[in-house]
């Protein structure tokens, strides 16, 4: 795997512990347990998706894999919009963490744009 993979892979590990914290803390200090379940589920299957790709046993095993993993993210981004809209979050915890998945959903999408047909794994 090359740094641009590592890099992202490390993100993905951070932003997944993150989302399991603040699960914890919606749970814990708010009582949401609906919404909080859904931003688990789709946070942390970002990097599942990137980590199964790894694995992958063609070119369009992995670039499947990276489009769940970029579908998850935007998936997450929605949680975490309505979160906030709904006033589980507030507006620096609202931005913090949408400004890490914006950066993953950036890294994903960059690796879909470079892997269309004729660009070589």
């Amino acid at each position: 795997m090359n740094d641009a993979g590592l890099k992202l892979n490390d993100k993905a590990m951070a932003f997944a512990v993150r989302i399991v914290n603040l699960y914890k803390w919606l749970c814990e200090e708010k009582k949401e347990y609906v919404l909080s379940k859904q931003l688990l589920r789709s946070g942390t299957s970002i990097g599942a998706n990137i980590a199964e790709s790894k694995s992958a046993i063609s070119r369009a095993d992995f670039v499947s894999k990276i489009y769940i993993a970029s579908k998850e993210c935007r998936e997450t981004q929605y949680w975490i919009e309505l979160l906030y809209r709904t006033d589980y979050l507030n507006e620096k915890q609202y931005l913090s963490i949408k400004e890490d998945s914006e950066e993953i959903g950036k890294f994903l999408s960059s690796i879909t744009k470079t892997m269309k047909p004729g660009n070589n794994l």
